[in-house]
């Protein structure tokens, strides 16, 4: 039987797994990162999914956290490498049948001109909201993605010290919904934010995590491509692996994690091999895989099996169209406004925001409904995106994304997907065509289709489509994500570490648990970090909000 041998494992070569690989690997072990599809980055995929030639994002495309996001400075990869981010002004724009438009921008100032045409007071709420989010942000929100959280008394009693982390943390008790209507009297206005906050798998009505809303609408308005495609960022980190004396390994289908005396001391894949790790195990899946299938509960304490059996997944995930188009868009607002010509994000379908909650109440019910999504057009801001002939008849690529479709169907669950595909991808593009006339049967003449259970068959670790890897509830969140027992990104079996999405930062491609993760196990380990805290965490620290 041949072995291999490392100072750790990854399993799972996502962003998260990556990150911790890479801050592990240039502090000088030899680490592993073992990846069962035979492409790494996990959701940073870009495929040829259309016609030959052309990059689609096929998961992750826009990137949230970049000014936050530690390995993006601390690997250089804007410096020592070639990663570029495009980041338009105009960022996101919302058009209604009667010829209106919202339209959101990096600055708030024109955001509030354009939001000044439905109502003077909503202008002014915005430009207050968008000030004390951002402070809540620089505080606090951000620097706690890329710390291991405390217990919530504990931290809830920090945050009373600061007037900012205080106004954020009296939000929790309350709905997205209702934080939105007591901000903001317009309707449309009302829509477009209800939608910003709850883009990222917030439920509108559910109460105690009203602290996330000033995070998700604050960054709205600062999403990024990554020019090249999402996976130019998955081929950085494992190049970056490489050069600082560490493996990626595609293709391995594991079979165990071998614990021996309660410790981990490797992986066993299907195939025979066995892979030894003499320092540590670090699991980047959802907390099933990993201590279900790959440990077993024989070894787990009985409460933390109990846990366990309570994580919940999301049950409403991506649908998406990717299109091959002949022209760009031309929405009905650009004969009137022809400065929006170029959003990175238009969002269509939502005339009011009763319309978004009737799609919400839907998508419970299990039932597919023509309600609306955000679409993108990324060639129009990264041209390299569709390496086609000059003289080709296929100029650009579109992307409808609705975030709320049902994991399971009101008729069929799951499976019924299968037949349900194309029909409402069909319905979709009609939503679309509604505001843009020029998408049509004569401009799209190619698509490719993804539902939630095509999610989770590509990326098993994101089970019923949940691409968090475990829904966003306010018991599953910091201290008690996934749980107690490793909510440090350690765990009960010595040498096994987590630091996947299910972990505390959760998802959206932010690396937080990854960076985390790598925290904690430098710090077992002893290893002097070669990296300085993330962005705002020593100021936090300061202030006593950690």
């Amino acid at each position: 039987m041949r072995e291999m041998e490392f100072d750790g494992i990854v399993i799972g070569g996502g962003p998260n797994g990556l990150t911790t690989a890479g801050y592990l690997a240039k502090a000088g072990l030899k680490v592993a990162v073992l990846e069962r599809r035979y492409e790494i980055g996990g959701g940073l995929a870009t495929e040829n999914l259309l016609l030959p030639g052309m990059l689609v994002d096929s998961h992750a495309i826009y990137h949230m956290m970049v000014e936050y996001a530690p390995p993006i400075r601390d690997f250089e990869f804007e410096t020592r490498y070639d990663l570029q981010w495009i980041y338009p002004d105009l960022q996101i724009v919302m058009p209604f049948q009667d010829g209106s438009c919202l339209a959101l921008y990096k600055d708030p100032e024109k955001s509030a001109q354009s939001i000044r045409q439905f109502s003077e007071k909503d202008a002014e709420s915005f430009l207050n909201f968008a000030r004390i989010s951002e402070e809540a942000m620089d505080l606090f929100l951000a620097p706690a993605s890329y710390v291991n959280p405390m217990p919530s008394l504990e931290q809830v009693a920090k945050l009373e010290t600061h007037p900012t982390t205080k106004w954020d943390d009296e939000l929790t008790g309350y709905t997205p919904k209702q934080i939105v209507d007591a901000w903001f009297e317009n309707d449309k206005v009302r829509a477009l934010f209800l939608y910003c906050a709850t883009m990222w798998g917030l439920d509108y009505d559910l109460e105690g995590l009203g602290y996330l809303v000033p995070l998700m609408m604050n960054r709205a308005y600062h999403f990024r491509l990554s020019h090249m495609g999402s996976h130019h960022l998955a081929h950085l980190f494992g190049k970056y692996i490489s050069e600082n004396g560490s493996r990626v390994i595609s293709g391995c289908e594991i079979k165990r994690i071998v614990v021996e005396n309660n410790e981990a001391k490797g992986v066993e894949l299907k195939d025979g091999r066995i892979i030894k790790a003499n320092k540590f195990v670090c699991s980047a899946l959802n907390p099933h895989q990993t201590f279900y299938d790959y440990v077993g509960k024989e070894y787990l304490p009985p409460e933390m099996v109990t846990r366990l059996d309570q994580w919940k997944y999301s049950d409403m995930s991506f649908f998406t169209v990717h299109l091959a188009l002949t022209e760009k868009p031309h929405f009905k607002i650009f004969d009137k406004h022809p400065e929006l010509e170029n959003s990175l994000i238009y969002v269509v379908g939502y005339e009011s925001e009763q319309d978004l909650v009737d799609h919400f109440e839907a998508s419970k019910r299990g039932e597919l409904h023509d309600g609306g999504f955000n679409c993108c057009f990324p060639s129009i801001h990264d041209p390299i995106r569709v390496h086609r002939r000059p003289d080709s008849f296929v100029k650009h690529i579109g992307l409808i994304t609705m975030e709320c479709a049902p994991y399971n169907l009101k008729d069929g669950g799951a499976q019924a997907w299968n037949r349900q595909r194309r029909p409402y991808a069909e319905r979709c593009k009609a939503v679309l065509e509604k505001y843009a006339p020029n998408m049509n049967k004569n401009t799209i003449v190619w698509d490719y289709i993804g539902t939630p259970l095509d999610t989770e068959n590509k990326f098993p670790d994101m089970k019923q489509g949940c691409f968090k890897q475990g829904a966003y509830l306010p018991l599953q969140m910091g201290y008690m994500r996934p749980n107690e027992f490793c909510c440090q990104h350690d765990s009960p079996i010595k040498k096994l570490y987590v630091g996947g999405a299910s972990t505390h930062s959760g998802g959206m491609i932010i690396f937080g648990p990854g960076f985390n993760a790598a925290e904690k196990i430098a710090a077992d380990l002893g290893i002097k970090k070669w990296w300085q805290p993330p962005r705002g965490v020593k100021e936090a620290y300061d202030l006593g909000l950690f």
